[in-house]
């Protein structure tokens, strides 16, 4: 899969023309790309904070906690195949000396349930968007209608598995357990996979009020993550710097991300959904191509510093992804 990213790579690069992209890079300037790294710390801080706010008693998480863990598990999620699932598990071990492990994988679930949500939203309202304001073939009119039917089942089911608190995954381990499959491991993991299924519908009995905070700062990720498309194609696109355009790609953008999380960096992949979209809305593919080559740079960069704090915690990749514990 990383071969195939690569190979597009290439290919999009050379058919938009590397002096081209050179250019635009070139015209967006170091000042452009310092603003994207702090647009892109923000983004990180609202995470942290609704994570932080998932967290209850007779625990807690401090924004010193959740911050550096955040910043850990984007390094996994974007160089590991497979990261969006991964991350979830870094974050849990980087603050395994504040709470314990299942309280901090059972919080990040809880997070990353109302991130589904909000960027469930997100995907809904660009594909409308996309569907109804550009003139596409009635193939990808369709396409697009199926994609909208099926996130809002996704979003319906999650409600309904949260509200009647279906335990799927401990009853699979009991069901496992029974016919003496796995019994080594589901000895004590069994409990301890039911213990992180009541912490997380807990979470939702006890703090109801807690749900619009973590909603607001969930969309001030997606809101940041729109404003920082747009600042870059302030810079680089002229008259085609608009929000309609900006919301257009970002949507896009985290739909591939969460699609094509196989190949590392998202490589080829995401240029050629930006292309794609840059197109359509008739701003250039060369603009689409390089907004993700500059948007790649800035992950590279706080990929950078995920690893340094990796290191300087003691922390070993192994340990991130399988937990002693």
């Amino acid at each position: 899969m990383t071969g195939l990213g690569v190979a597009l790579f290439s290919f999009f690069v050379y058919s938009v023309g590397l002096t081209e992209i050179i250019d635009n890079i070139r015209r967006f300037g170091l000042f452009g790309f310092a603003v994207i790294l702090v647009i892109f710390f923000l983004r990180i801080v609202f995470r942290a904070a609704a994570w932080k706010l998932s967290v209850y008693e007779p625990y807690s998480l401090k924004m010193r906690d959740t911050i550096p863990a955040v910043v850990i598990g984007e390094v996994m999620s974007s160089m590991i195949p497979m990261g969006i699932i991964v991350s979830g598990t870094a974050k849990a071990v980087a603050v395994r000396r504040r709470v314990p492990l299942v309280v901090g994988l059972s919080s990040v679930a809880t997070e990353n349930l109302f991130y589904s949500v909000t960027t469930s939203v997100l995907l809904i309202l660009g594909a409308l968007t996309f569907v109804r304001t550009f003139d596409l073939d009635p193939e990808w009119a369709l396409l697009i209608d199926l994609f909208i039917v099926a996130i809002i089942c996704g979003v319906l089911f999650l409600f309904l598995m949260v509200l009647r608190q279906w335990h799927f995954a401990s009853e699979t381990c009991e069901w496992l357990y029974r016919r003496g499959i796995l019994t080594g491991i589901l000895d004590r993991g069994r409990m301890q996979v039911r213990l992180f299924e009541n912490l997380v519908y807990g979470f939702y009995r006890r703090h109801p009020g807690r749900f619009l905070p973590i909603c607001i700062f969930e969309a001030g990720f997606h809101l940041l993550g729109i404003i920082e498309v747009w600042f870059v194609l302030s810079r680089i696109a002229g008259s085609g710097a608009t929000i309609l355009n900006a919301f257009m790609l970002e949507s896009v953008s985290r739909l591939i991300s969460i699609v094509f999380k196989l190949i590392p960096f998202l490589i080829g992949v995401d240029e050629a959904g930006a292309q794609f979209v840059a197109e359509t809305v008739g701003i250039g593919a060369g603009i689409g191509v390089t907004l993700a080559i500059i948007r790649k740079g800035r992950v590279l960069f706080w990929v950078a510093i995920g690893i340094t704090l990796i290191v300087r915690r003691g922390l070993r990749f192994s340990g991130l992804l399988r937990p002693s514990e």
